[in-house]
């Protein structure tokens, strides 16, 4: 069984596993009408992140992913984080303010982006609420329906669930992509909101797997989860949400996007994982 929107994918599982991908879409909407080459943009992508989870549907596991950009719309923040320096007219709903997420606005990394991770403008022009709105309807809704559908199917039918929130990351932090600028990154990224959104005991199950594989792996810094695992975890329910990050050194060609002959040894690592997790009754830990 398969479900989608034109922009949004779902393959339903019969596990208690949900694994999502916000940020690996390559189809460039006809509106998005950027300004900027669209080399820059592409940076921007989780690229290759739904090919390293291609076996997880077989094994079982929910599926998520964005065919949409995440410079067109960041389906991993919420829907107050608007940027309104882009706008043309005030925005009409909600507005964060959370004084962590206006950093990030800040940044040109609202739920609109304005610049890329390097600082480059996105646009030449300011955008219509309509516009925005659109998109919001468009993407973010049928994202995170989906994502919500696949967390309370799995709940239901196993009486816990245990969402993967996936995404990659570049070897070095970029000028505008976090607080820490230049900061060479791990192998992976294990974040829970500081143990918000998962047990702790899953986040080191996870971070001692990889790291008995031979990686180096960081906890919560300096990614720890956004806006898809705080919305969508309650551990104290039994539904955990981990968000993970992949350094794009270990699979690809950062500058030419072309996939590495490390690739496949990455994947077959990212299933030992995926396996570990099919077989964790996170209710035991």
């Amino acid at each position: 069984m398969k479900a989608m929107t034109s922009l949004v994918r779902y393959l339903p599982g019969a596990s208690p596993l949900v694994l999502d991908s916000p940020h690996s879409g390559t189809h460039y909407p006809a509106d998005f009408l950027y300004a900027c080459d669209l080399s820059v943009l592409r940076h921007a992508e989780d690229t290759h992140v739904e090919k390293l989870y291609d076996f997880a549907p077989a094994l079982g596991a929910h599926w998520i992913e964005a065919y949409f950009p995440r410079s067109y719309l960041d389906a991993n923040r919420n829907t107050t984080e608007i940027d309104v320096s882009l706008l043309d007219a005030p925005w009409p709903d909600a507005i964060a303010t959370d004084p962590k997420v206006l950093s990030k606005v800040r940044l040109g990394k609202g739920l609109i982006w304005r610049t890329t991770d390097e600082g480059v403008p996105i646009y030449g022009r300011k955008l219509a609420v309509a516009e925005v709105q659109a998109r919001i309807k468009q993407c973010w809704e049928p994202y995170h329906a989906a994502v919500a559908q696949a967390i309370d199917a799995a709940y239901l039918q196993h009486g816990y669930s245990l969402h993967i929130n996936c995404h990659s990351m570049p070897a070095f932090a970029s000028s505008h992509a976090t607080d820490f600028p230049g900061e060479e990154h791990a192998d992976f990224v294990v974040g829970d909101r500081d143990g918000s959104t998962a047990n702790p005991a899953l986040s080191r199950l996870v971070c001692q797997h990889l790291e008995g594989l031979g990686y180096r792996v960081a906890y919560n810094h300096p990614y720890k989860g956004v806006e898809l695992v705080r919305r969508y975890s309650k551990p104290t329910e039994q539904r955990q949400s981990i968000q993970l990050e992949i350094n794009r050194k270990l699979y690809m060609n950062e500058e030419t996007l072309a996939m590495t002959p490390n690739f496949k040894s990455l994947q077959a690592s990212l299933r030992s994982l995926i396996e570990l997790l099919l077989k964790t009754d996170t209710r035991r830990l």
